[in-house]
């Protein structure tokens, strides 16, 4: 369980293609803490897709495998050596509930449609599929890349954020282009709701 607050943005040092799979080496001495900052077989959440501490390397690297489903459902294919993820350790019992209530189970991806600046803060509107919409509401929570944000335009097409100086200055969503996709997660509660609704027969 994650908040979609990032603790840091890090760098990927390695794509290494395997069977069936996909090996990242990250570098995660930017996450805040003394070393080691995380351990073998801890949950971290690479831009919002939870994934497993499968080596711990040296100099603060990390190895993590993505397997087939999440690289087709997500944007960490498109990952090569220097680009920069969204990185954030799993909640501990007993640390503040900031965010919301994250899985890290990222259902898709959305595509940036369009970027504006607008009393000081940076609104992105991003295209999704219409099922994905379906389960967000007006000021309601989503996680976009690992990052919770409160929705502020929702329509059957698009939501749309806006994103203040401090989410510019903590995250990487302020460098994102038109045409970048971005991993999507929709509020846990809405999903409860949503499933126990079908189940009736709603």
């Amino acid at each position: 369980m994650f908040t979609g607050l990032v603790e840091a943005s890090c760098p990927v040092r390695a794509v290494n293609p395997g069977s069936g799979r996909v090996r990242l080496e990250l570098d995660l001495t930017p996450l805040p803490g003394e070393a080691p900052r995380a351990g073998l077989g801890d949950s971290l959440a690479l831009n919002g897709v939870c994934l497993t501490v499968a080596e711990l390397l040296p100099q603060g690297f990390a190895a993590f495998d993505v397997i087939p489903e999440s690289l087709e459902r997500t944007n960490l294919g498109e990952l090569q050596p220097g680009s920069k993820v969204h990185v954030e350790r799993a909640l501990r019992l007993g640390d503040r509930l900031d965010g919301h209530m994250v899985q890290g189970h990222v259902e898709g991806t959305g595509r940036l449609a369009a970027r504006r600046q607008d009393q000081g803060q940076l609104w992105l509107e991003v295209e999704a599929a219409p099922e994905f919409l379906a389960r967000c509401l007006p000021k309601g929570s989503v996680t976009l890349d690992g990052v919770s944000l409160t929705i502020a335009e929702l329509s059957d097409a698009h939501l749309a954020v806006a994103l203040v100086p401090h989410t510019l200055e903590v995250t990487l969503l302020g460098e994102r282009a038109i045409g970048d996709r971005l991993n999507l997660e929709a509020d846990l509660i809405g999903q409860w709701v949503q499933r126990l609704m079908e189940s009736r027969g709603a």
